[in-house]
């Protein structure tokens, strides 16, 4: 039995990894995000420090289960999604959503995809990066409170289909 579970974004990237570290481990996807804000009032509770609420979507269930058994079975969590803000959220979804144990889980992160970079990153392993989780998180809000209002206006006065999501150029001009 494996006692290691390495959790990526890619089903793709799962098998490659897999290959490279050997029957220790076990390397699974979460398929990138496994949860997002509700769609009711936006996902966003203004009133209450701008929470944000989010929700499983169905999905996504299987995968969770599938994860949570994985995990259940794991003596140490990997979590190996990418660098960036999207990564890092990932990655604290995944610790927030499987309820994961701060003193049996590592965050890693690699540049590419070759043996010895997999095998550094575990040996360099580090904590979630709150500060771009939080940022990940701001532009949420604002996808949710500032595009999505800005959207309809410019489908209206401009042109069908624009988006003012992430508050894109067009929206900023």
């Amino acid at each position: 039995m494996a006692n290691n579970l390495v959790i990526v974004e890619s089903p793709a990237k799962a098998k490659t990894i897999e290959k490279f570290l050997g029957t220790a481990f076990v390397v699974k996807s979460s398929y990138g995000h496994i949860r997002d804000l509700a769609k009711a009032g936006k996902g966003i509770d203004t009133k209450n420090n701008f929470e944000m609420q989010y929700l499983i979507s169905d999905d996504k269930q299987k995968i969770v289960n599938e994860l949570m058994k994985a995990v259940s079975k794991a003596d140490m969590v990997w979590l190996a999604s990418d660098e960036d803000r999207e990564g890092e959220a990932i990655s604290w979804h995944l610790f927030e959503t499987l309820d994961l144990d701060a003193a049996n889980t590592r965050r890693i992160v690699f540049h590419e995809i070759t043996k010895n970079a997999i095998l550094n990153a575990i040996e360099n392993p580090r904590d979630i990066d709150m500060s771009l989780v939080n940022a990940q998180q701001a532009r949420r809000v604002l996808d949710r409170l500032v595009g999505f209002e800005l959207s309809p206006v410019l489908w209206r006065k401009i042109q069908p289909k624009l988006s003012a999501g992430r508050v894109q150029s067009v929206a900023l001009r």
